[in-house]
Parts: structure tokens; C-alpha cells; sequence
């Protein structure tokens, strides 16, 4: 790898660690890591082997696998006696930090930290073990400064992290284009401005950014604000999917403790299925969630089309992970990482044959 990357790398590497509060991935809304302790008493059952499995998450819209498993119980039924105690986080290393520590076991986030984990753990830290969310990113822009996509050069658009996922995929996007910006410094045809999710919206209406490409509900607040879709992300993808949320565990935990790893992710497919099948309960349960942590819930302007931007899978679309990958080297964010064994998908899909539902692929990324 040419010195100059390796040295971008580390830089990159060093600001993201310092920037705990931003949101990397799927970047939500509420504390950064607000455990609200044993959540609801643990149902009626049989303990398992251990008496608590700690659950991480954020107050997210594209989390809503947690939010509803969390809010109706869900997750809680398929664990037992053994208590679910969850925490939520707006960033993606501080959830990372967490579950390297042991503050929690098992967790939602996005892609760019599931990689960024596995790659300065050398492969030893966690394990991606299922899928939960795809889409909701979209380029909003004032219509009135940007009429199409040719128009976003010479304009300031704000992605949420420097190097979080749709920080990646934005740059990415601008290559395709044929324009120039320095990965590091967002400087160059594009102004791209790191902004955090929970004052975008207050920057597009000051004026200071022109657009943003953002996960969901920034990117419908910024429509309620007047803003105009001018992409959505999953038009750019094969099947129009990509992978937004994984889950993920710590690999001491799935050793130790594989009977809650698959009760988890029992309660996880299971709270897909029902969100798939309930549409507009499932978002109104998420919603309760989303008002009890943050203090505050999404209006119908918002919630309505950010919902339907979403699709839940248990399916972690592999192939789009290691896409993902290739992006951020290509944007000189990232060192070529070994992914090799990332995914161990054989309790989700030992899950999946039990609830006669199609099993999943690794992309060749499973553990061997």
C-alpha cells in the first residue's frame, strides 16, 4: 500500500477515534450510550447460560429491528429467564468500544464500523451474525440552489462522519462523476461537510449546506424542511438492496454463550417477520421507542416516508458489505482489510431452517 494511503489511513483512523459523539453508520438520534438497564423484567422461562445479555443499539429508524424487539418484547420472549439489558449509542466506535470492553455482548450497527472493528481487532473482536436493514440513505438538496445531480459540483453537501458509511458512499459516488475531493479534508469539486445527523437539518435551513446524503429520518426531515430527493441511494445498488444494519456479537460471547446468540437472533427474525407483516403497527411501536429515549417522537411527515424507505431483512447482504470496502479504500479512508471470516451466519441460518424461511450467504467472508 502506497506510504501516502497508510498515512491518510492512520490520520482517518485518529480523527474517527476522537470523534465519539458523531454518529459513524446508521447515525441516529439520542445519548451516546444511554443504557437503560434491565429495559422489562425478563419474561417467564428457563434461564439460559447466562443470566444477562447486554443489547446495543441506536435510536435509529433503520435500527427498528431493535427498537420494536426492544419495545414489544420481543427479543425478551425468545431469551427467557436470561434478562435482556439494553444500552443505545449515536456513534459507531464508541458501540465498538463497548462490545471490545464487554460493556455489551451483542449489537445493531452499520457497516463501515463492523469493518473498521473486525480490521484493528486483526479478525478478533466480533463476528457480523446477521442482517437487520437496507436503504434508507438519500441525497436531499435545496431545490433551490440544485436542480440536478450535475448541479451538487461547487455545492456543499453534508455526510454525517468523516468515513462512515454514507461518508463512503457519497465519495464514491462523486469519483463515478469524474470529480475531485481530498477523502481527508471534504475539499475540492464538492464541499463535503461532516456533519452530526442531529443538526443537519438545522444547517440546511440556516443555509450553510446546499444538500446532504443521509440514512433515514434526517433524510425525511430535511423534506418536511423543504428539501427535494435528488437520490436514493439503493437506485445505485444491484436489486436496489444494500446492507445499512448488521448485527453483531463479540467472539468471546458467541464461544461462550451460543444458546443467547441464537435466542437473540431468534427474536430478531422473528421481529422481522412481524414488522413485515405489520407495517403500521411495528412503525408506530418504534416510534413509543424512539419518544422514551429521546424524549420526543417523529411526526407522520417524517416517520411515513422514512419507514417505507426502509427494508428489513435477516439477510446481511455480504457481497455489499465487502463493496462497501472496496469504496473506502478506494476513497483512501481505509487499508485493504482482511475480511476473511467476519461473518459466522451458521446460527442465523440454523434459526431460519427452524422457521422454514431461506438461509443466507457469507459471500465467502465466513469463518472457515
Amino acid at each position: 500500500m502506497p506510504a501516502n494511503r497508510s498515512r491518510a489511513f492512520r490520520r482517518t483512523a485518529a480523527a474517527i477515534a476522537a470523534l465519539p459523539l458523531l454518529t459513524l453508520a446508521a447515525c441516529g438520534y439520542g445519548s451516546e450510550s444511554k443504557d437503560d438497564g434491565t429495559s422489562k423484567v425478563a419474561a417467564e422461562g428457563k434461564k439460559l447460560s447466562t443470566d444477562t445479555v447486554r443489547i446495543g443499539y441506536f435510536p435509529n429508524l433503520t435500527h427498528a429491528t431493535a427498537l420494536v424487539g426492544d419495545q414489544e418484547g420481543l427479543l425478551q420472549k425468545e431469551l427467557g429467564g436470561t434478562k435482556a439489558s439494553y444500552a443505545q449509542f449515536n456513534a459507531g466506535p464508541s458501540e465498538i468500544e463497548a462490545l471490545n470492553s464487554g460493556s455489551i455482548d451483542i449489537g445493531w450497527i452499520g457497516p463501515s464500523p463492523a469493518i473498521n472493528g473486525y480490521s484493528t481487532t486483526d479478525g478478533k473482536g466480533l463476528r457480523i451474525i446477521g442482517g437487520s436493514a437496507s436503504g434508507g440513505v438519500k441525497l436531499v438538496v435545496n431545490p433551490d440552489k440544485v436542480k440536478s445531480l450535475k448541479d451538487i459540483k461547487g455545492k456543499k453537501i453534508a455526510t454525517p462522519q468523516l468515513g462512515n458509511t454514507q461518508d463512503v458512499a457519497f465519495l464514491n459516488w462523486i469519483a463515478e462523476q469524474g470529480w475531485k475531493v481530498d477523502a481527508e479534508s471534504g475539499k475540492g469539486d464538492v464541499s463535503v461537510v461532516r456533519t452530526d445527523n442531529k443538526i443537519t437539518p438545522d444547517a440546511y435551513k440556516s443555509g450553510s449546506i446546499d444538500g446532504a446524503w443521509v440514512p433515514e429520518p434526517t433524510a425525511s426531515k430535511l423534506v418536511a424542511e423543504g428539501g427535494k430527493v435528488l437520490l436514493d441511494e439503493a437506485g445505485l445498488w444491484p436489486d436496489k438492496k444494500f446492507v445499512i444494519t448488521n448485527i453483531i456479537v463479540s467472539q468471546k460471547f458467541l464461544k461462550e454463550h451460543p444458546d443467547v446468540v441464537e435466542a437473540v437472533l431468534r427474536g430478531s427474525v422473528k421481529t422481522n417477520t412481524w414488522i413485515n407483516a405489520n407495517p403500521d403497527k411495528a412503525k408506530a411501536a418504534a416510534n413509543t421507542k424512539l419518544e422514551e429515549l429521546s424524549g420526543k417522537a417523529l411526526p407522520a411527515n417524517v416517520i411515513d416516508p422514512a419507514w417505507k424507505s426502509i427494508q428489513f431483512t435477516d439477510d446481511p447482504l455480504a457481497s455489499t458489505l465487502n463493496t462497501e470496502a472496496e469504496h473506502a479504500v478506494k476513497a483512501g479512508l481505509l487499508e485493504q482489510p482482511k475480511l476473511d471470516g467476519i461473518y459466522d451466519l451458521a446460527p442465523l441460518n440454523k434459526v431460519l431452517k427452524a422457521e422454514g424461511k431461506s438461509t443466507v450467504e457469507d459471500a465467502g467472508l465466513g469463518v472457515k
